[in-house]
């Protein structure tokens, strides 16, 4: 009798966690992605002309381009846009103007090209991914990164509806909260879930995304920017507790998380300090913080077991109203992002 006890108690946390959603869309149905990894488009060209390899280490790429002319640079921006723009280690300037030339031959986001933006990353493969910075990235005194949930892509990274529940927004009101010294970066440079469903409930396309934001991090380094403090949303926190051993970070911010596929904030393996917040409000407390047959994400960051230090949200409302002005959540959010916060 308590063993089929057991047995309908787990599944049902297995169909709970199984309809959960991970992200910004609501209750809506699912597709299983396939997520974009390896090296950037055009990848292919840019070999057969013996030029550094993708594949290198961040740290290798920005001593590649400092041994070309400013020339040289420009004429690697005008016929390999999309290898150039994409490539962590390049140096910042050059891939702004990369992504400006892939994004007017691709023609499907028009915004991403209105004067003043900075798009450090786009990448046309599957959905779309984008990262663009708020700031002067070369001159930053601390940088932060914002890791968004479900349902982002280069066509959502921008939304009127619900606009601190995308990464620009969010971004934007960061950066606004914060000191002309700080560079805020929207990345959105993974493959998401979209809606309910396995994707959302299990960790397979955070395990790819996790790879490609340590990566991120390291071209942030390999650049002279500061370590960032990373901020990451709903599914996101899924993406940084998995990157978390390899993720060059100063701080790690977890918030409506429904779990970082961790026991503990000790068990994560980063030397970063580790936040987390929730609102009272916010969905994803409804969410059971289980990891059962590979669904589900693990423990409650905002739980005392796990030993994150916690960040009030008690002003937020919802699963996205964390970033939105005067909350005491993105007051907090500004004093860790330009280091402030004890």
């Amino acid at each position: 009798m308590q063993r089929s006890q057991r047995f309908r108690r787990t599944l049902a946390a297995v169909a709970l966690v199984a309809t959960m959603v991970a992200g910004t869309a609501g209750w809506v149905s699912a597709d299983t992605q396939t997520p974009v990894t390896g090296p950037p488009p055009g990848s292919a060209a840019w070999r057969s002309e013996g030029l550094v390899d993708p594949a290198s280490t961040p740290g290798h790429v920005t001593a590649y381009f400092r041994g070309l002319s400013p020339e040289q640079q420009a004429d690697l921006v005008r016929r390999h846009p999309l290898v150039v723009g994409n490539l962590d280690g390049a140096p910042v300037a050059l891939r702004y103007a990369a992504n400006r030339a892939a994004l007017a031959a691709d023609g499907r986001f028009p915004g991403l090209l209105a004067p003043g933006r900075q798009i450090l990353a786009f990448d046309p493969r599957g959905r779309g991914q984008v990262a663009e910075v708020y700031g002067d990235l070369g001159s930053a005194r601390h940088v932060a990164v914002i890791v968004p949930g479900s349902d982002i892509d280069a066509g959502s990274f921008d939304r009127k509806k619900d606009p601190y529940g995308t990464p620009t927004g969010m971004a934007r009101s960061l950066r606004a909260a914060t000191g002309s010294g700080t560079a805020v970066v929207a990345w959105a440079g993974y493959t998401t879930p979209v809606g309910v469903g396995v994707d959302a409930a299990t960790g397979g396309l955070a395990e790819a995304g996790a790879e490609r934001l340590a990566r991120f991090a390291d071209g942030l380094d390999a650049v002279g920017a500061p370590d960032p403090a990373v901020f990451c949303h709903s599914y996101g926190s899924v993406v940084c507790g998995l990157a978390a051993p390899r993720l060059d970070a100063a701080d790690l911010v977890a918030f409506a998380s429904p779990g970082m596929r961790a026991d503990s904030a000790s068990a994560l393996g980063t030397s970063a300090r580790v936040w987390a917040a929730k609102d009272p409000t916010d969905w994803i407390g409804r969410v059971p913080n289980v990891s059962v047959l590979g669904l589900g994400h693990g423990a409650d960051p905002t739980s005392a077991p796990f030993g994150a230090r916690r960040i009030p949200a008690e002003g937020a409302r919802g699963h996205t109203g964390y970033f939105v002005p005067g909350t005491d959540s993105l007051a907090a959010f500004a004093a860790i992002a330009e280091g402030r916060a004890s």
